[in-house]
């Protein structure tokens, strides 16, 4: 796309700038592209969804016509299921185990979920009705697609829900988190919609540990699921962070969806530090927002990097330059206390550290500077310690631990699901494997209440 670099763009431009990137499908286009289905008996696309959506079943009925009935298809495997259908990395998952990929090429499984779920959104079609109600109560801590999705079942399933989220809007990661032009507020907002409509209680603006305590929430529910996801960005720890122009990447991409699109950026030159799904959305942003080059920095090589291959070709597609084996080493400031300039160094991977991973060196004597007007952090997420530790769970850095079987943290009333308990080894950082922990801690807790019911009986 083509993002104009004239010292002056209307904030009008700069809106249209975030728009959707990609269309979706026609109704010819999904028809033909639906009657290419083989709907396999033994459908490998399903055993690679995290969700395991019945792919096959929802492609047929888009070729015959029942759109509702593709879209709850869908939804009723994944409570998230219209947000992935822009965000999953389709070719790594479904598509990727197509059959079809060994004579012609695959089925747009992705494109063709957006299709389904883009028409009930459209036609704002409900797609589920609450059980009759059991007399148990949950809370949950935490509106992404974890906790969402836990709400969504456990309604389900009759319990009472109460979601408590410290934002303004429900939807987490979805929401604020993931660039407008892959995903419009309006997709995951209408998922929460979805939720409230089975008779979820959603209260926002409220903070575990400032107005609510940890111990009100589990004295007066029979179970509670914490699915509070990553904080901000951690410091990069180097000279210079205090500047004005420094900013950390979660917080900069959620700007561009929650206030006014801002004119700052115009002309200048950005350098974002990680080389992640979230870098990528920083930098992509930063075009947007009429940047006039844009730098990803990372420590390592493009083979080390995490950031999906389809966000790094839309990357270079934008225009972003990409310098590998480079750190920054400190940022420096004019008298007006801005950035000015980024001194870097060079970097070279030496031997391959506990994780398996080479680790980047720097290599003596090869500093140099970069000129730059703004500096985006995007090198990972802090973990929200102070509400895990208000509920005093055992944990590893901020990792909550879970039994894997039933959900349950160290305390056996509190269960957890989502970002807060990705890492050391344990799940993947997809919005779709979300979805599916929230799934499997409903039925986790319904089986151990159910359990207790019958105990006490």
């Amino acid at each position: 796309m083509g993002t104009k670099k004239s010292a002056f763009i209307s904030l009008t431009e700069l809106a249209r700038n975030f728009q959707e990137v990609k269309a979706g499908l026609t109704p010819a286009e999904a028809r033909d592209e639906s009657n290419r289905c083989l709907y396999c008996y033994d459908a490998p696309c399903i055993q690679a969804c995290p969700t395991g959506i019945n792919i096959p079943s929802f492609i047929k009925k888009i070729a015959s016509g029942n759109l509702k009935g593709s879209a709850r298809t869908i939804m009723e495997a994944n409570p998230v299921g219209a947000s992935c259908s822009r965000v999953c990395p389709t070719e790594e998952l479904c598509e990727g185990a197509c059959v079809l990929n060994h004579s012609t090429k695959p089925i747009r499984i992705g494109d063709l979920q957006r299709y389904a779920t883009d028409w009930a959104i459209k036609n704002e079609q409900s797609l589920f009705k609450p059980g009759e109600k059991n007399g148990r109560r949950v809370a949950i801590i935490g509106s992404g697609p974890a906790g969402l999705s836990a709400a969504r079942e456990l309604a389900r399933l009759g319990y009472e829900v109460t979601i408590f989220e410290a934002k303004d809007k429900a939807g987490g990661l979805n929401t604020y988190g993931i660039v407008s032009f892959r995903l419009p507020q309006e997709v995951p907002l209408w998922e929460v919609k979805q939720v409230e409509q089975l008779g979820v209680e959603m209260i926002t603006n409220v903070r575990v540990g400032a107005d609510i305590e940890a111990h009100e929430i589990t004295e007066n529910f029979d179970a509670v699921v914490l699915a509070i996801g990553m904080g901000k960005v951690p410091m990069l720890g180097i000279e210079g962070e205090d500047l004005a122009g420094v900013h950390d990447a979660i917080e900069f991409v959620e700007a561009t969806k929650t206030a006014d699109l801002k004119e700052g950026l115009v002309g200048k030159r950005v350098a974002v530090i990680g080389a992640g799904n979230t870098a990528i959305d920083a930098a992509t942003c930063s075009v947007r927002l009429g940047a006039a080059n844009v730098k990803i920095l990372y420590r390592r090589t493009q083979e080390e990097m995490t950031a999906y291959d389809f966000e790094y070709d839309f990357a270079k597609q934008d225009g972003v330059e990409f310098r590998w084996l480079t750190v920054p080493k400190r940022i420096i400031g004019d008298e007006k206390g801005n950035v000015k300039q980024l001194e870097c160094w060079r970097m070279e991977l030496g031997e391959p550290g506990a994780d398996g991973r080479r680790r980047p060196i720097p290599v003596e004597g090869s500093e140099f500077i970069l000129e730059v007007d703004a500096v985006v952090k995007a090198i990972g997420q802090t973990r929200h310690l102070d509400v895990i530790e208000a509920f005093g769970l055992e944990h590893h850095r901020g990792i909550v631990k879970v039994n894997l079987e039933t959900c349950q943290t160290s305390n056996p009333k509190i269960y957890a699901a989502g970002d807060v308990i990705f890492g050391d080894g344990h799940g993947e950082a997809m919005v779709v494997t979300a979805a599916q922990q929230g799934k499997d801690t409903a039925y986790a807790i319904h089986k151990q209440l159910t359990k207790a019911g019958i105990e006490s009986a």
